[in-house]
């Protein structure tokens, strides 16, 4: 049966919910205030990793969370006019580390993750953009073997985890400085070349195929005795069957309108972008310690990383970005570029690192499709069949009670 269906979001996971929906026919409007790629799904490191299964909290996690607040220069920030604010948030992250939830996650998220080539197929079959895929592998540079046996977890749950010692990554990398001992190779993992433009073919098929784009902001729900609207900040108010909740870091505040609330928290990341670099790589290439990941883009080397917690309306530090190339520089010895073009973005994250996926149950008519961290390239395209499926009553490929809205209880 065909429904009115909106969108709120135009990243990846939107434009993929929206692209699978308008695939089962549905009447479907996109609603954002700028456009495709816009946010998060511009600046980010195009990672697409189907064995990505480690939640950022982890066991041990208590101990350094104090360095957080004082260490500028470390990987993870909290600014300090900020740290009251992101305290529930840190708590409810560290009570998440917890050995029995973290292998929990970590199944949810190999779950998730191992479907993202298989469904971003049809999607970029049908836009004509599959050479914006590399299906390359990637490399994970260790400098200790303590670093190494971290990835132990994503073996355990079937992901392909090669150990390449030092002349044989030196082979698949010659620029990578010889500070790097060994490194973890993962043949499935691959990237997006051009995450932007990977998001705008994917929009341009469905606003050439019948899908409607309403380009303005999402200012509230409205609810209604049985089904709710959702008014937009230029006065117009739209009604439909179902909603599909997709802007990223936003998405907590729009719930918000209707008294829902998630603990949703914007990590906001940095990137640079390398342009023309005198050097060239076959692989993305993570740098373990440093927290680091570099990727060879068509528009250059993107070197992207660090966490800061600031909310969503405090200016960037643009020195966060600045400081990516010192560990950058060591690790590609010799590497000379034209320009560093500074990026800053907000990565929509829940303290268990897994995404809402599935219904609102306090707000009638409602799906979340939110809150998919570091992971909104690979998480992207599985998410939107979810949505697909779950609108046209098919059963999911996956399991999705672990993304279910309701384990945090206010949002039941």
């Amino acid at each position: 049966m065909t429904k009115r269906i909106i969108v709120i979001g135009a990243g990846i996971v939107g434009v993929c919910c929206a692209a699978y929906l308008r695939r089962d026919g549905h009447d479907v409007q996109l609603v954002d205030r700028e456009g495709p790629a816009a946010g998060a799904s511009y600046g980010n490191a195009g990672a697409l990793s189907p064995s990505s299964c480690i939640p950022l909290a982890m066991p041990g996690v208590l101990a350094k969370t104090p360095s957080w607040l004082f260490d500028p220069n470390g990987p993870l920030v909290v600014r300090p006019g900020y740290a009251l604010r992101a305290a529930p948030w840190l708590l409810r992250f560290v009570l998440s580390a917890r050995p029995a939830q973290v292998e929990r996650a970590a199944d949810a998220l190999a779950a998730l993750h191992g479907r993202v080539f298989e469904d971003y197929e049809p999607l970029i079959d049908a836009a004509g953009c599959r050479d914006l895929i590399r299906r390359s592998g990637t490399l994970i540079a260790f400098s200790n073997e303590a670093a190494y046996r971290g990835s132990e977890r994503g073996r355990a749950r079937g992901a392909t985890i090669e150990r390449i010692e030092s002349h044989e990554m030196r082979q698949m990398e010659p620029a990578l400085s010889d500070h790097y001992g060994f490194a973890a190779f993962q043949p499935e993992h691959g990237f997006a070349a051009d995450p932007a433009l990977l998001v705008t073919r994917i929009f341009e098929w469905f606003t050439d195929n019948g899908g409607a784009f309403v380009c303005a902001g999402a200012a509230r729900f409205v609810m209604e005795p049985g089904k709710t609207s959702l008014a937009l900040d230029n006065g117009e108010t739209l009604s439909a069957d179902v909603i599909v909740i997709a802007a990223g870091a936003w998405s907590a505040k729009l719930l918000r309108t209707v008294g829902v609330r998630v603990p949703l928290e914007t990590q906001r990341g940095y990137h640079l972008t390398l342009t023309n670099p005198s050097m060239t790589l076959s692989h993305p290439i993570s740098l373990s310690q440093e927290k680091i990941y570099i990727t060879p883009m068509r528009g250059g080397l993107r070197v992207a990383g660090t966490v800061e917690f600031a909310g969503l309306s405090a200016p960037p530090n643009w020195e966060r970005a600045r400081r990516l190339i010192e560990p950058v520089q060591r690790a590609l010895p010799g590497l000379r570029y034209d320009e560093a073009k500074e990026w800053m973005g907000h990565r929509p994250c829940l303290p268990d690192s897994l995404p809402m996926i599935g219904q609102v149950r306090a707000v009638p008519g409602v799906l979340a499709a939110f809150g998919h961290g570091h992971n909104g390239m690979t998480g992207g395209p599985v998410t939107g069949r979810i949505i697909s499926d779950i609108v046209a009553g098919r059963a999911p490929p996956i399991d999705i009670a672990p993304y279910r809205p309701e384990r945090f209880s206010w949002a039941a």
